[in-house]
């Protein structure tokens, strides 16, 4: 198994991977690193990390912040981007193959993979639909509170004749007691 994830960790080279040229790439400032990469063994990793940095250092370098041809800036933070996005490429591509080797040698994994991400996306649904439920249940109760008082008059039950004294009379406070 350790051969088969060769050119991922430090002194194994990936097949088909290209040397890295420089930090920063040609004619490019390097990002200053405390570590000193060797150029002989580098891997897929190690040539990321290294077009990131690149990256990062032609965004933050005095040269392009003093710099007044904004043309050769672009096209130098262009290059160091795609440089960035062609490693990432092959760092997908290499991992999509060992995904592939996993799956001829060893189906039952993947198998089980996807039956787990199966439930945790059937978990997260349910999660969603409760939350849903909770939210329709209580704009129904809304809904209702509000037909409730909005009834219309013809809704309401007639007044009988004494009604409107019976209301008056509520507001009124109690009548004092006569002495003995």
């Amino acid at each position: 198994m350790a051969s088969s994830i060769s050119g991922m960790f430090p002194g194994q080279q990936p097949p088909g991977a290209h040397p890295v040229v420089g930090a920063g790439g040609p004619g490019q400032p390097g990002f200053p690193s405390g570590v000193p990469r060797p150029q002989g063994n580098n891997t897929l990793v190690d040539e990321l990390e290294a077009s990131f940095e690149a990256c990062f250092a032609s965004l933050v370098s005095q040269d392009y912040v003093n710099g007044t041809d904004q043309e050769e800036i672009r096209t130098g933070v262009d290059q160091c981007i795609q440089k960035f996005l062609d490693v990432a490429r092959q760092t997908e591509c290499f991992f999509l193959q060992k995904r592939l080797q996993l799956s001829v040698q060893k189906p039952e994994q993947v198998v089980k993979e996807d039956v787990s991400e199966l439930r945790n996306e059937l978990q997260r649904k349910e999660m969603l639909v409760q939350k849903h439920l909770t939210k329709l249940h209580q704009w129904q109760q809304v809904l209702e509170d509000v037909s409730i008082q909005h009834r219309k008059p013809s809704d309401l039950p007639p007044p009988g004749p004494l009604a409107f004294l019976e209301q008056a009379s509520a507001n009124l406070p109690p009548a004092p007691l006569k002495p003995n």
